[in-house]
Order: C-alpha cells, then sequence, then structure tokens
C-alpha cells in the first residue's frame, strides 16, 4: 500500500464517518501528523453537507516529532505543516501521554488510535483511558499491527519471526487479536465492528516478488544501494555511527513482516470500532 493508500485508508477507518459528525476528535499518538491531516481533509471535503466543524487534535509524548509534525522545510524557509496543508484552523498538537492524558472526561465526540496502542504498557489502562475522555455514546476506533489466532507460540518459526519483528519495529511484546478485544470490552467499550485484514493484502506494494515502481524499493537492488550509500555516508561521518546496521535492520523487519502476514499469524491491518455506551450501566 502507498504511503498515501495507507493515509486513506487510515481516514476511512476513522470514527469521523459516523453520521453524527464529531466536532472534537482525538489522534491517540499522532506521529508527525500525517494521519491526523488525511482525516481533517476528509472532513474539510464533506463539510459542505454539515453545518458543523470539526478541530482535531493530535496526542503525542515525544516532543521531537511535534516539531516535525509542526515543520518543514521547503523553499529555504521551515513552514508548518498544518498550515502549509490549510488545515491550521483545524489540527493541532498537545503533547502529552496517552496512559494520563491531559483532557476532562467526556470531552470528544470520536477517537482514533492508529498503530498507537500496541506501544502501552498496559493496554487496558490505556483503552480506560480513553474511554474516560471520549463522551458517552460516541465512536473509537483503533487499527494496527497484532498476532491473529494462526499464531502457534509452541512453534520455533513463529516465535522467531514475532521476536524479529519485534526487534525491528521497536515493538513491546505483540499482543492477539483476541487479547485486544477483550481488553477493549473490559474497558467499557461495546465493540461494534472489527476486520482482521484487508481484502488487498497490505504487503504488496513492498513484495520485491510483485514487481512495481513501489516494490523496487524493496527489491535486492535497492537494498543493497542504500545499504552503500548509509555505510559511506557513515564512513565519511555525515550519518551517525551505526546507520547501515540500521537499514539493515529495517530491511529485515519487513521482510519478516511479509513472511508473518503470508502465513496468516500476523496482521498490520486488524481494525475495530467500538463504541462508548451512552450510559454505564448499558456496558
Amino acid at each position: 500500500m502507498s504511503p498515501l493508500g495507507c493515509l486513506r485508508r487510515r481516514a476511512s477507518l476513522s470514527p469521523c464517518r459516523k453520521p453524527a459528525y464529531p466536532t472534537q476528535v482525538l489522534d491517540v499518538r499522532c506521529g508527525i501528523g500525517g494521519a491526523l491531516r488525511e482525516i481533517a481533509r476528509f472532513r474539510c471535503l464533506n463539510a459542505i453537507c454539515h453545518s458543523s466543524s470539526t478541530d482535531i487534535t493530535g496526542l503525542n509524548n515525544n516532543a521531537y516529532q511535534i516539531s516535525r509534525g509542526k515543520m518543514q522545510y521547503r523553499l529555504f524557509a521551515f513552514q508548518e505543516l498544518n498550515f502549509s496543508a490549510g488545515l491550521s484552523e483545524q489540527c493541532n498538537f498537545i503533547k502529552g501521554d496517552f496512559m494520563n492524558m491531559p483532557f476532562p472526561d467526556n470531552t470528544f465526540d470520536a477517537a482514533n488510535a492508529i498503530e498507537a496502542t500496541i506501544y502501552a504498557p498496559d493496554v487496558l489502562g490505556a483503552y480506560r483511558e480513553i474511554y474516560r475522555v471520549l463522551k458517552p455514546g460516541q465512536y473509537f476506533a483503533l487499527d494496527g499491527l497484532r498476532l491473529t489466532d494462526k499464531f502457534d507460540p509452541n512453534n520455533a518459526k513463529h516465535r522467531d519471526l514475532k521476536a524479529k519483528i519485534e526487534l525491528g519495529c521497536a515493538l513491546p511484546d505483540v499482543r492477539t487479536t483476541r487479547q485486544c478485544i477483550q481488553a477493549m470490552k473490559e474497558a467499557g467499550f461495546e465493540v461494534l465492528d472489527l476486520a482482521e485484514d484487508s481484502p488487498c493484502p497490505w504487503y504488496w506494494d513492498i513484495d520485491a516478488h510483485l514487481f512495481s515502481w513501489s516494490s523496487f524499493s524493496y527489491s535486492g537492488v535497492a537494498k543493497f544501494l542504500m545499504r552503500a550509500i548509509a555505510g559511506t555516508l557513515e564512513f565519511l561521518r555525515i550519518a551517525p555511527k551505526g546507520s547501515s546496521k540500521l537499514v539493515s535492520m529495517l530491511h529485515s523487519a519487513s521482510n519478516d513482516l511479509i513472511i508473518s502476514c503470508r502465513e496468516q499469524i500476523f496482521t498490520v491491518t486488524f481494525f475495530v470500532l467500538g463504541r462508548k455506551p451512552l450510559k454505564e450501566s448499558d456496558v
């Protein structure tokens, strides 16, 4: 899936697509704001059909990522990404921990967690915190990498793939889809919809065996060139020490992800849509 296609898929998964047209939306662990802006664009294109506007708040505990999200170097000057996209009035960043959010109870009309809660030290605690800041009756959508029911902890190959992916993607212990759904329910959400995978395998665009312009960068030739360039820059002290090893590790992680998804023990497109009940007694 191309980067733009990935962002559009993420926007399509957003609870912002619900008919109620939320006005205050939370993007949990928003990174540099790529998905946040794509969701905002989607809302702007559809705003003509509604009488209210949408404000999207990106929550991130990494000040460097927020600074990268805010500023981009263009034409010999730094530009604010949200401003240059024409979305400065709709999008903003807040520095904070999603395990202890700096928001009052019942603040948001919708929430997204895109490839975010997989990094939570306590996923149930993260879901409960999202539940707290979400208004009653509103929706929470999460999307990310999970182990499927076909993962066998007694299978040495499965365990090896899991360990390599966790190392290459800097992940903690990856949870199963069942654990994710159970934690959502324990946090208080009604689970309304879920999908373990997309109709088209996500890795088609990066599978070197399926030639395309996007997959060429993952071919053996391209990987060799990238390692050589990284090694040269490292030797010249332009790139930091260890850059070539990092490139090799990322290439290995992408290969392991493709293998594990072909064997259907991993999915990177696991989606769950939950709803906070109107009343606590409805849970």
